[in-house]
């Protein structure tokens, strides 16, 4: 079986890659039957001779290769008929703007395999860029409370080489007594959480956070059960809040109004309350001034991320009064920092962590049978249709845009 790692065509341009030439060593040495080669690409991070100099051909042509490993959305004119295809697609929460993208994934009678679908058993997701997101969205909060408030300066991450250079900046910094509310435990909250406990803020608990004042940044780490509360006023566990999200309201106000700043790293289910309201922010006890959303799903559960926002150009404001967009500068807005793909500003960073889960989980499912069933949960397509546990797919791909 031949493998190969696509160029990535997608614009704006993402230099992370699946596999990184020692992951490749690795896949090659634990795999002999295994084949592979790496599409010719000027952006990627890891240079085409960095492959070459490992023994791994750098090809312009794939018709040979069976599936083909990107990061990003393939552009439609790009997929080629009949092979078996990974990638961030984008289309498993019927995301209106791809969906001719799956469109055409069934007519060419594509093999789709979408990361995000990569689960265990109990359908956990076993890789993923989240670590990463953590990161450089944390870093990024800083920056956007430095420039707000005219305090320090930040270079943008993606003009630094690693995680290490990140920290290095952020130990310049001279903060003020802030509070940051961080949400989520998952790889993005652990992400975030690493960048904060190497500026030494202390972390503080969800008592010592609403109710007591500090001469230092501090910051609490809360899960669901922290910010949502079941209707009826009973106890229950986080297995009740997964099971019965409709049946809790959103207890997160008591947040923001002692907080400062808001790290959001959380997963959110769609029928779970969101955090606040957009009248909420008019509050004026609602003290939230800058919001990194590094989940960004736009308007819910934060309805102050009316928009994603890009690498080049991080940040904007949200005008409380007239909830819209405005000028993240003005001190009566809430200053929004919402990029969509926080780990492109990392790389190579991105690429090692990512690459490492993949050799883990993917690659062996191609050579034990899937006796683990990867393969099995991750597939969307087949034969030109979509499999059992993606049926639920079926409306939207019939339908057309406006």
């Amino acid at each position: 079986m031949k493998f190969a790692l696509i160029k990535e065509l997608k614009n704006p341009p993402d230099k992370r890659v699946v596999l990184n030439p020692e992951v490749c060593q690795k896949a090659l040495k634990l795999y002999p039957e295994m084949e592979l080669a790496v599409e010719a690409s000027p952006i990627r991070c890891y240079q085409d001779f960095e492959y070459r100099e490992i023994g791994i051909p750098v090809v312009e042509d794939l018709s040979d290769c069976d599936v083909l490993i990107g990061v990003k959305e393939v552009p439609i004119e790009a997929l080629i008929p009949g092979k078996k295809y990974f990638f961030f697609s984008h289309t498993i929460k019927k995301q209106a703007y791809n969906r001719k993208l799956l469109q055409a994934v069934l007519e060419k009678n594509i093999e789709l395999y979408d990361h995000e679908t990569i689960t265990a058993q109990n359908n956990v997701r076993l890789i993923g860029f989240g670590y990463y997101a953590g990161v450089v969205g944390c870093y990024n909060a800083f920056r956007t409370f430095g420039k707000k408030y005219h305090l320090y300066e930040l270079p943008a991450p993606e003009t630094l080489i690693d995680k290490v250079d990140l920290i290095k900046e952020l130990h310049q910094v001279n903060l003020p007594a802030l509070k940051i509310v961080l949400t989520g435990t998952g790889r993005v909250g652990k992400g975030a959480q690493e960048i904060l406990d190497a500026m030494y803020i202390r972390q503080v608990s969800v008592n010592s956070f609403l109710n007591e004042t500090f001469d230092e940044p501090v910051y609490v780490q809360i899960d669901v059960l922290d910010y949502n509360k079941r209707k009826d006023g009973q106890l229950k566990d986080m297995n009740d809040f997964f099971n019965h999200p409709e049946e809790y309201d959103s207890n997160f106000l008591r947040f923001a109004y002692v907080a400062d700043m808001m790290i959001a790293g959380h997963f959110h289910n769609a029928a779970a309350p969101d955090f606040f309201t957009a009248e909420d922010t008019r509050h004026t006890d609602f003290n939230l001034r800058v919001i990194a959303d590094i989940s960004c799903d736009i308007n819910h559960p934060i309805p102050t991320t009316i928009r994603s926002s890009t690498i080049a150009q991080p940040i904007y404001g949200y005008d409380r009064t007239n909830k819209e967009e405005g000028d993240f500068m003005n001190l009566e807005h809430i200053a929004i920092m919402a990029v969509d793909n926080l780990p492109a500003s990392l790389p190579r960073d991105a690429s090692e962590g990512f690459g490492q889960m993949f050799l883990e989980h993917v690659i062996p499912a191609f050579f034990d049978g899937d006796k683990n069933g990867i393969l099995q949960r991750a597939k969307i397509t087949e034969h030109g249709k979509l499999t059992e546990r993606y049926r639920y797919l079926e409306d939207y791909v019939k339908e057309e845009d406006v």
